[in-house]
């Protein structure tokens, strides 16, 4: 059965995302009038709308649940876990989560998505979010996490919780 979790901006995320889009013209405006619109100021806007086009193509729209795995659907891609290479999930708490920094993402522009490095435990993440908190962390078979931020995180838990089978995680040496 298909369980689809919507993504919902909280206000802080719609108000980060105005700002960051009001520095970028207000900057590119001062650039145009400094540079007298010459080809500084035309490579400048190029490049700045190619990056924000890339980040708008990588915000998280939904989260499906279903009977072959979890699907994070972003506007322009889809992250797929299978059942069986979901090793773990659980409910993660906001203050586990503080000590995270982009190294590859968003942070409020549209919602916080991309690759984090988590300080607390040195691990390169993934994050898909549409606000800093309510987090659900999914650990695959091979070490990787997959953080997604769901306003029914209790019930996301428990729909996969009944698929995964555990695994063996000791080394044969």
């Amino acid at each position: 059965m298909e369980k689809i979790y919507k993504y919902k901006l909280g206000r802080r995320v719609i108000y980060s995302s105005v700002l960051y889009i009001l520095f970028v013209v207000g900057l590119s405006v001062l650039l145009a009038f400094v540079y007298e619109g010459g080809y500084i100021s035309a490579w400048f806007i190029s490049l700045i709308l190619a990056v924000l086009a890339l980040m708008v193509l990588s915000i998280p729209r939904r989260v499906v649940v279903d009977d072959e795995g979890i699907e994070i659907q972003c506007i322009a891609e889809d992250t797929t876990l299978a059942y069986e290479d979901i090793a773990s999930i659980r409910k993660v708490e906001k203050r586990e989560m503080n000590a995270c920094v982009p190294i590859f993402g968003a942070v409020g522009f549209f919602g916080h998505y991309g690759r984090f490095l988590n300080l607390r435990t040195m691990e390169f993440i993934h994050i898909y979010a549409s606000r800093w908190g309510k987090f659900v962390e999914i650990t695959d078979i091979d070490g990787g996490k997959y953080y997604i931020s769901c306003e029914e995180r209790d019930d996301i838990v428990k729909r996969v919780a009944e698929h995964i089978k555990p695994h063996d995680t000791q080394e044969n040496i």
